[in-house]
């Protein structure tokens, strides 16, 4: 019977969690070595992406990745000196740039992301938070017809999956977003979306109404879990044992290391994430934009305009590299010419990214450690629902996904 359920892991994962549990009645204790929202969860460009189930390694991406990689105005940047480590992973993780691989994960991923914005919604329900949750249109900018049909596959995905986009070009552009460069001349708009105005805030007004709720937050590294019989009874926290019923293991790329203490090595890596707040800037979009020639989004937000996208392969360790900044820059500068800021913060973050770009939801054995990580790219999207479904799982309400895809020993 669970009392108590300790989450490990305060961004929008591990909160969400946090409130289904308490909306059952749990007993439920947050645990984070940083502040509720302050990680990855922070960093992201805000777009409640439902579209978002076409993975990165689609067919082609191994004979395309080298060139990507000596192309300087390509948002894909590698510290080379990584490179040994991370080759056990690549390997695993670029054998599924095929076809069937492709729309095999594309499957999986659509019951986590299509909702998105109806699970935000309900995740702030009751909690007087709506107005963080702001319906739009994702627009994916081109410069000409000819490079949004050269990604026919990729759309071909999403209208199967229902989202079929409305295709302007020329002088209808320039009505509708007329912040964008002159060599825009085709756009793709997808509605029924959304996006956060303030990710991190977001995370930290749901933690508050978490403790509102009756939830505790707890700021402290967890080192280690007390296991009797190969059940958990506790977890040990830089500050204390905390005795539990169960546990949810939702932070991110730092899962990794939790799960090898429960005997599985998963096959996550972090993918460094860049962006920059262009602070009260004018000029700049009206809604979130996937500008496809430099693969980063720019999205409106209180701050002013964020610009985050980039991949950079280099580890957990290592400090921010200049050259992926000085490409999103140069990139935010040749989509919208006309904007100006008043200052730029630049940030650099870690995507948790599975081997096979699926996240790891469900029971690890008869352990009662319950897994919430391994999001990628779809961690704000996809956090609401992943946090429904962890907490029906831990309360025995009936779940209505196939979690199958998500299981977290499929790596054994």
């Amino acid at each position: 019977m669970t009392r108590h359920v300790v989450v490990i892991g305060a961004g929008i994962v591990g909160i969400s969690t946090a409130i289904w549990l308490r909306r059952a009645g749990v007993e439920v204790t947050v645990v984070d070595r940083g502040a509720p929202g302050t990680g990855t969860s922070h960093g992201n460009a805000g777009v409640l992406a439902a579209c978002a189930m076409v993975p990165v390694t689609g067919p082609g991406l191994m004979k395309k990745a080298p060139g990507m990689l000596l192309d300087s105005d390509f948002p894909l940047f590698m510290r080379w000196t990584y490179l040994p480590k991370l080759l056990p992973w690549l390997r695993r993780y670029m054998s599924h740039a095929n076809d069937a691989d492709t729309k095999r994960i594309a499957q999986g991923l659509i019951p986590i992301v299509a909702d998105t914005v109806e699970q935000h919604k309900s995740l702030c329900n009751g909690l007087g938070l709506g107005s963080w949750v702001n319906d739009s249109d994702y627009c994916f900018a081109y410069t000409d017809r000819s490079v949004f049909e050269g990604e026919a596959y990729t759309w071909a995905i999403r209208r199967d999956a229902g989202f079929v986009p409305e295709i302007i070009e020329g002088q209808d552009v320039r009505d509708y977003e007329p912040s964008l460069g002159d060599d825009i001349t085709c756009m793709a708009i997808l509605k029924n979306h959304g996006f956060i105005r303030s990710p991190g805030g977001y995370v930290q007004a749901l933690a508050r109404a978490f403790e509102d709720m009756g939830g505790t937050l707890r700021e402290a590294e967890v080192k280690d879990f007390d296991l009797t019989g190969g059940t958990v009874t506790a977890v040990q926290t830089t500050q204390g044992t905390i005795p539990c019923d169960d546990v949810v293991l939702a932070t991110g790329v730092w899962s990794k290391p939790m799960m090898q203490k429960l005997g599985l090595n998963i096959p996550l890596e972090t993918e460094r994430g860049y962006h920059i707040v262009f602070e009260n800037a004018t000029g700049g979009p009206a809604r979130p934009i996937m500008l496809a020639s430099g693969k980063f989004v720019a999205t409106p937000m209180d701050q002013g305009v964020r610009c985050a996208g980039i991949v950079e392969f280099g580890g957990l360790d290592a400090g921010p590299s200049k050259a992926p900044l000085a490409l999103l820059r140069r990139q935010a500068a040749k989509a919208f010419p006309n904007m100006k800021a008043t200052n730029e913060i630049e940030w650099l973050g870690h995507r948790p990214a599975p081997s096979d770009s699926l996240p790891l939801i469900g029971q690890v054995g008869q352990s009662r450690v319950f897994t919430a990580f391994g999001h990628h790219h779809i961690g704000l999207t996809g956090g609401p629902k992943t946090g429904r479904l962890v907490a029906g799982l831990i309360t025995g309400e009936q779940v209505n996904t196939d979690l199958a895809p998500y299981h977290p020993q499929r790596f054994s």
